[in-house]
């Protein structure tokens, strides 16, 4: 029999609260662990301090998001070259499975031409892997807008999201950049009109990761609880759990918008709960 796919909370999930309550949040809610999220907030760029929270609520960190979103662009420095390398020395330090990273983005150019040796090089000095995550075009939505009540108008009318334009190089799929590992999220295939399960299958074995969460298909990157969206967020559980899969999968949900910490908590259980049903093995 197959072990259990280990589900893990992103800390990015608990925002605006600070990296600490995703460790509390995971250890009181039953996850097996987190997806550190390194950005602005300075404890989340200390990795002394993250291992003694790891240690502290007993929360492994199972992997790392790289320093790559447009509101990190100057955490750990403005050079992106050493800052994946900082992030796999930092997931070794944590012994972390996993580096999350996106696609670089089209003006940086010395970093986007170097990119995919680099990530190849980093995996062969270490046993973490580099995991690089599918993205979507920057896009207004050519009818009414960004947002859930426009995307509902125009699907009543006929009517499709516009198109965009990616700041992505090569581009938003990852596999154009022919890598040996790979981060599926539900919410970037939402809002890039990509088809979830076909994307699943041709990242194949490089599949090693899993952003769960879902999303309506609306031109902003909405982080749903899965189940919640148009996505076929049963279905890729359940080719995972049918699979090898030997990664980990990590809700990196939105709760930004709840009023109560009863409420925050209420998704984050909805979100456990959904994964551990869909991914039994």
């Amino acid at each position: 029999m197959r072990p259990a796919i280990k589900v893990g909370l992103s800390t990015a999930s608990v925002y605006p609260l600070r990296t600490e309550a995703a460790f509390e949040y995971a250890a009181k809610l039953g996850y097996d662990g987190v997806e550190l999220m390194v950005w602005a907030e300075t404890v989340s760029q200390d990795i002394d301090a993250i291992a003694e929270l790891s240690k502290r609520y007993d929360m492994p960190v199972l992997s790392v998001h790289a320093p790559c979103l447009l509101i990190s662009q100057r955490v750990w420095g403005a050079n992106p070259i050493p800052k994946l390398e900082r992030s796999v020395r930092a997931a070794e330090q944590l012994a972390a499975q996993t580096v999350v990273v996106h696609p670089p983005f089209r003006w940086q150019r010395r970093y986007a031409e170097g990119f995919t040796d680099q990530v190849a090089e980093l995996e062969a000095s270490s046993d973490v892997m580099v995991a690089v995550e599918n993205m979507f075009p920057f896009r207004a939505d050519r009818f009414f807008g960004a947002g859930q009540t426009s995307i509902e108008r125009m699907r009543k009318r006929g009517g499709k999201p516009g198109p965009g334009i990616s700041a992505f190089a090569p581009s938003y799929d990852p596999l154009d950049g022919n890598h040996a590992h790979y981060t599926l999220d539900l919410s970037h295939t939402a809002t890039a009109g990509t088809d979830a399960l076909e994307m699943a299958r041709r990242m194949g074995d490089g599949l090693v990761h899993l952003h769960l969460c879902d999303g309506s298909g609306a031109s902003t990157d909405e982080h749903l609880v899965p189940g919640r969206g148009s996505q076929p967020t049963v279905e890729v559980c359940e080719m995972l759990a049918a699979s090898d899969f030997a990664g980990h999968v990590i809700l990196e949900v939105t709760t930004s918008g709840a009023r109560t910490a009863a409420e925050r908590e209420a998704l984050l259980v909805e979100s456990l709960q959904f994964a551990r049903q869909n991914l039994l093995r």
